[in-house]
This record gives structure tokens, sequence and C-alpha cells, in this order.
């Protein structure tokens, strides 16, 4: 025998799961619009809106592109410590960015890559 309570135990769980999934889908589209913005802020100036690396200031820097299949195959991990710790030319931003935003940057660039 259902009690009054168990009869909106459904419901009430259906609509917590679609609400949770509407803001994980919410979340993800944030984040890769948050991804985007750090991304055209902070490193398109070097590694360009194709992830080539050709403009003025990856030519003077030698970046490396974030196109190429060796990066492509290197891990989010990879990426994180890259991002955090710097490399060659290419600032530290450990102390500029969050663990949220490098992780959303890289997204973003996983985003660019698939293209």
């Amino acid at each position: 025998m259902l009690t009054h309570n168990a009869t909106f135990r459904k419901p009430r769980f259906a609509v917590a799961l679609a609400l949770l999934c509407t803001l994980a889908c919410a979340s993800a589209a944030l984040a890769e619009s948050s991804g985007a913005d750090i991304y055209k802020s902070k490193c398109q100036m070097c590694h360009g809106a194709d992830l080539k690396g050709n403009t003025p200031g990856g030519k003077m820097t030698h970046t490396q592109p974030l196109d190429t299949p060796e990066v492509i195959a290197k891990t989010d991990a990879d990426l994180t410590a890259t991002t955090k710790n710097g490399r060659k030319k290419m600032p530290a931003f450990a102390s500029k960015l969050s663990d949220a935003q490098i992780h959303s940057v890289i997204a973003y660039i996983r985003t660019l890559q698939k293209k």
C-alpha cells in the first residue's frame, strides 16, 4: 500500500532529475562560453582563432600550433600543466586563471581541434 508521501516521490524525483540535467547542460554551455571568452582574451593573440599560431605574437614567440596531431594527442592533464606552468615563451597562468577556468579553456580548445 502506498502512503501519501510515496505517491509523490516519483514525480518529485523526476522533476529534480530533469532540473539537474537542465542545470548540467546549462553549466556545460556556460563553461564553453567562458572558455571561449578566456581563450579570446588570453590565448588567441598568440595561438590564433584557428589554433595555428599564425599571428604576429605567435610568429614572434614561435608559438606551437594547438591543432597538430602531437598536441591533440596530449591529455587534458598535460595541457593543464602547460597552461598552469607555462612553456618556453608561454607565460604561466596558474596565478591568473582558476582551475575551472583552465578546464573550460581546454574544453574550448578541444572543440576547435575537432573542426
